[in-house]
């Protein structure tokens, strides 16, 4: 081992660092884990099946194949702030007595990553909902939180 080499400062000279820009928080409602199947149809009319994994009022995060990514996300590239994929959801979920109700919404694929060799991660956020859509994703998502906290 060497011996530490003393370095003089003298002529060293103050360096300003840019601040980094803060990243607000995009989870700003509480999510759920599911397992439900939701139908995406893209622009172009293509309808795909893929499993949604958790919700939460805002939006969904879903499961997908990479063959159904090259689909939905054809650059297979993160979408870049502000500029979003639109898609249109349907979905079920039980509200009342376990009796499930279909939900229609669009949304936006704002969010992409992969997990696994052939496993992708899409995060939606829910922009305008058919009928009492919201409602209902409203009443499960409460109902879900609140039979955790009875769990735990």
């Amino acid at each position: 081992m060497g011996k530490a080499e003393t370095i003089k400062t003298i002529q060293a000279r103050r360096v300003t660092m840019k601040s980094v820009a803060i990243k607000s928080n995009l989870r700003n409602q509480q999510r759920v884990d599911v397992n439900i199947d939701i139908s995406v149809e893209t622009q172009d009319g293509t309808q795909l099946t893929c499993k949604a994994t958790n919700m939460s009022r805002s939006g969904l995060m879903l499961s997908c194949s990479q063959e159904l990514i090259k689909k939905l996300v054809p650059t297979q590239q993160p979408p870049a702030a502000g500029h979003w994929i639109p898609i249109k959801t349907s979905f079920s979920v039980p509200v009342i007595a376990n009796q499930p109700v279909s939900i229609v919404a669009n949304g936006n694929i704002v969010h992409m990553r992969r997990v696994a060799r052939d496993e992708f991660q899409l995060g939606i956020n829910f922009a305008e909902f058919e009928g009492n859509g919201f409602d209902y994703v409203d009443r499960h998502v409460a109902k879900l939180l609140a039979d955790a906290k009875t769990i735990t």
